[in-house]
């Protein structure tokens, strides 16, 4: 809440001498019968109405400070942006087939992706954001938003055997293409993460690729797997048991994608450099946003002028009827 004019409550201080005005004349309120003695009053009870005596004088002073606050103008402030802006929209297309459960990231590389994109999410505030899974197939957890606290909400539900396992890279790049190929965004960006080599799907990452050139997508493809062999987890009788498998990504095809479509291959072979990876994404994606603020005041001064009749009026109603006094 805010005034127009604060100045006005300079007035309140007049409240000061009037009260003090008050204590100094209430003698003369009360009339006086003077009696040689009070012991045959000492047995009665007073009256509830000297405790309220001073109530019609406490209301008074109410009414004028409601009118002192109706004068200083109480404003109540609706403010809001009208943004203009070149937006991105992004799509995050998330392989998590079984071999996302590789432990050479920590706690696994599903885990660590999830981690680590949920941070970018959250530092984009200003990006349409959506989310694909793919394995043996794809679909979308999440279409374009701008809640990107359900977004993430659904990130952390994703879970490697949600779907039928496999790596089918092109129909993960097609699902994002199809759901950002219509975007109006001035940038449109797929950022699609893979530990492996497509080998399910019927449409070819190449030719995804080609596709989302078509529509003026720029696709950032990431590796993600050390070099060489990683441990894995395997169910066994006897509980989980790990066996290093080789690590093998398709990073010729990945980097054909990423430079057909203006993008860039990058490999991530462990936490920080997964982290660093979105981070220079983060800083050749920025938003271009014009802001222009506007703020709509509402009076309320009305309310207080309400306030202080009701005061008024109760003060003399009480002083003139069961408080009123005789001389």
């Amino acid at each position: 809440m805010t005034f127009a004019n604060p100045y006005y409550f300079l007035l309140l201080l007049l409240v000061i001498p009037i009260v003090a005005w008050y204590v100094w004349k209430r003698k003369s309120f009360t009339p006086e019968v003077k009696i040689s003695s009070v012991a045959s009053f000492s047995g009665i009870k007073k009256s509830p109405k000297v405790y309220l005596r001073h109530l019609p004088f406490v209301l008074s002073v109410l009414a004028i400070i409601s009118i002192i606050v109706a004068l200083a103008r109480p404003q109540k402030s609706d403010s809001w942006s009208n943004q203009t802006t070149e937006g991105i929209d992004i799509v995050m297309s998330l392989d998590i087939s079984g071999s996302m459960l590789a432990e050479d990231l920590k706690p696994n590389r599903l885990e660590a992706a999830k981690s680590v994109a949920s941070k970018f999410i959250s530092e984009r505030s200003n990006d349409n954001i959506a989310l694909v899974v793919f394995a043996g197939e794809s679909f979308t957890q999440c279409p374009l938003t701008v809640n990107h606290a359900e977004l993430i909400n659904l990130m952390k539900g994703v879970k490697s055997g949600m779907i039928e396992d496999g790596t089918a890279i092109g129909s993960g790049l097609a699902t994002a293409i199809n759901r950002i190929k219509d975007s109006q965004a001035k940038s449109k960006v797929i950022i699609l993460l893979t530990d492996g080599s497509n080998n399910r799907g019927e449409i070819a990452p190449t030719t995804a690729g080609e596709i989302a050139k078509t529509f003026g997508v720029r696709v950032y493809t990431i590796g993600v797997g050390t070099r060489g062999m990683a441990p894995y987890p395997f169910q066994t009788p006897y509980g989980i048991q790990y066996q290093d498998v080789e690590v093998d990504i398709d990073e010729p095809t990945l980097q054909q994608i990423a430079s057909t479509t203006g993008g860039a291959y990058f490999r991530a072979t462990d936490n920080d450099s997964l982290e660093s990876i979105y981070s220079e994404i983060d800083k050749m994606e920025k938003t271009k946003i014009n802001v222009k603020e506007f703020s709509k005041k509402e009076e309320l001064y009305h309310i207080f002028s309400l306030l202080a009749v009701v005061f008024l009026v109760s003060a003399v109603a009480l002083r003139n009827t069961v408080l009123k006094s005789i001389p």
